[in-house]
């Protein structure tokens, strides 16, 4: 297998797939555990349990409609070459490293499963996990904004 800097456009895009499809399978054994280990539901507050539903199953409706869009560009060499000249837009690349990049994208991803667990599990935890969440993606969003009008 060729280093990820070597690799061509479409083979990038078949190992985003695959990763979409780990992902799949690892949310739904996710949920399994957590049906089986699952905390106390008269404890959870409503909106605990909207929230980890809307974060759970928007996740997963998220990821699928990502990798439907994936196949579909494999498909379509003209669309292949649009989101290729998309993604090396400098423009757009300096907007999300400016605004946090891949440590704002960990950090987010991190933040949601927890804020998921903790709904389950912890009613001051996931408040506490909400609030950091909710902070985060303000930030998030601030800082692109700024960088996208004065820069």
């Amino acid at each position: 297998m060729k280093p990820w800097n070597q690799q061509s456009y479409t083979d990038k895009i078949k190992g985003r797939i695959r990763i979409l499809w780990l992902l799949i399978i690892a949310m739904l054994i996710y949920m399994v555990v957590m049906g089986e280990i699952g905390g106390d539901a008269r404890k959870m507050t409503s909106f605990a349990s909207i929230s980890s539903r809307l974060i759970f199953f928007g996740g997963l409706i998220y990821v699928i409609c990502r990798m439907i869009y994936w196949k579909k560009l494999l498909k379509n060499s003209l669309l292949l070459k649009e989101q290729m000249l998309l993604e090396q837009d400098e423009r757009n690349q300096y907007l999300h490293d400016k605004s946090g990049g891949i440590v704002f994208d960990i950090l987010f991803f991190l933040l949601l499963f927890i804020t998921v667990t903790t709904a389950l599990l912890n009613m001051p935890a996931f408040y506490v996990s909400v609030t950091i969440l909710i902070a985060a993606i303000i930030l998030k969003m601030t800082v692109y904004l700024i960088y996208s009008r004065f820069h």
